[in-house]
């Protein structure tokens, strides 16, 4: 195994031997941040995709950035308006993001279980590898017919994830616990247990979410030990403390 300067560890994989994704119209395509048709609903609001909930995840003290994120129909629009803002990005970022990205899957898995956990599970014992020309960190990038050589930070976390399901042995998941961050906001409060149940109710997205009515009351945020940054069950650990982020 070789290490960049940066730190994170690179790797190499085999196409044939790999469920690959880059366009979300692909058979793995699903597996993209970038899918449509998996939304998920935090402390009651409609959010589209588990993309713009990890964008917003980066300004939890800048509800009105947070709020343009989730209001856009696209995940990659989603991306996009916050890009103005990245100099306001949370301090903790680069040390946080693996954790953030780790919640925001589960949280995709747990309210479009029947779909994702198929999905997962059809990949069987394939290395799971985002394939982008552009980012060896999250992805990895093609270097011939047959190899691919990055980071592959996502792809490792839904192998990740994909164990977890096993593990589930065919059972929903009924919640997803918080990771112990501080200011772990959305809209300016506190982001609270996510519940499968909590897809079953989504607010309308055409509203501003500001004008969304909350009614649960906000609790302390629950320990979840899955979610520690050592714990990266798929592969080694990640050393994703200094490498530049284009997610």
């Amino acid at each position: 195994m070789d290490r960049n300067p940066l730190g994170a560890d690179i790797r190499e994989y085999d196409r044939r031997i790999s469920a690959v994704f880059r366009k979300t119209t692909e058979k793995w395509g699903g597996l993209s941040n970038m899918a449509a048709g998996f939304p998920v609903v935090v402390n009651g609001i409609h959010i589209r995709s588990s993309e713009a909930l990890y964008q917003a995840c980066r300004f939890p003290h800048l509800p009105s950035v947070q709020e343009q994120i989730i209001l856009q129909t696209s995940p990659m629009t989603a991306k996009m308006v916050g890009k103005p803002y990245r100099d306001d990005t949370r301090k903790d970022w680069r040390r946080l993001r693996i954790i953030i990205m780790k919640w925001c899957l589960r949280v995709k898995l747990v309210q479009n279980w029947n779909e994702f956990e198929k999905l997962l599970l059809e990949t069987g014992d394939l290395q799971i590898v985002e394939s982008s020309n552009k980012d060896a960190f999250w992805g990895a990038k093609p270097i011939d017919e047959n190899s691919l050589v990055g980071v592959n930070a996502l792809g490792r976390l839904l192998m990740e994830l994909r164990s977890f399901v096993i593990q589930a042995n065919g059972k929903p998941i009924e919640y997803v616990s918080n990771p112990k961050i501080d200011d772990f906001l959305i809209l300016g409060e506190s982001i609270k247990r996510v519940n499968a149940l909590d897809a079953r109710t989504v607010t309308n997205p055409q509203l501003s979410v500001f004008d969304i009515q909350q009614s649960v009351t906000v609790g302390k945020p629950l320990n979840a030990t899955f979610l520690s940054a050592k714990d990266f069950k798929a592969d080694t650990p990640l050393d994703n403390s200094s490498h530049d982020d284009r997610l």
